[in-house]
């Protein structure tokens, strides 16, 4: 799924008057996340996980590529929705180990370790 496509219809129109942004690689506020959406390259993929909930929160585990970076993203995306939209997010981002990399012997997403 092309981030930039889902995302983009996400954030226009589930987006609160006030959204707090907690990323380190976001700029705050709305103009912050709709200026990101935009900025997506075409090439960005996101694959998803698992997605936990409980209350007003929400946690998407998926993995990121194609950002142009040597290795894909492992993400861990917080989510607060407030009045059934989206008010806050946080995010946990880490390069992707391959096996020879991994101390655990297991891959961070999935079933197998990247090719």
């Amino acid at each position: 799924m092309s981030p930039r496509s889902a995302s983009g219809r996400i954030a226009t129109s589930s987006t609160a008057l006030i959204f707090i942004q907690h990323s380190a690689h976001i700029p705050p506020g709305r103009d912050g996340l709709f200026n990101l959406v935009r900025g997506l390259p075409d090439t960005l993929r996101y694959e998803n996980h698992v997605i936990l909930a409980e209350g007003d929160y929400v946690i998407a585990h998926g993995r990121f590529s194609g950002h142009g970076r040597p290795a894909a993203w492992i993400a861990a995306d917080v989510a607060r929705f407030e009045d059934g939209k989206l008010a806050e997010h946080w995010d946990v981002l880490q390069d992707e180990v391959t096996e020879a990399q991994s101390v655990s012997g297991l891959p961070m997403f999935g079933d197998r370790f990247p090719a």
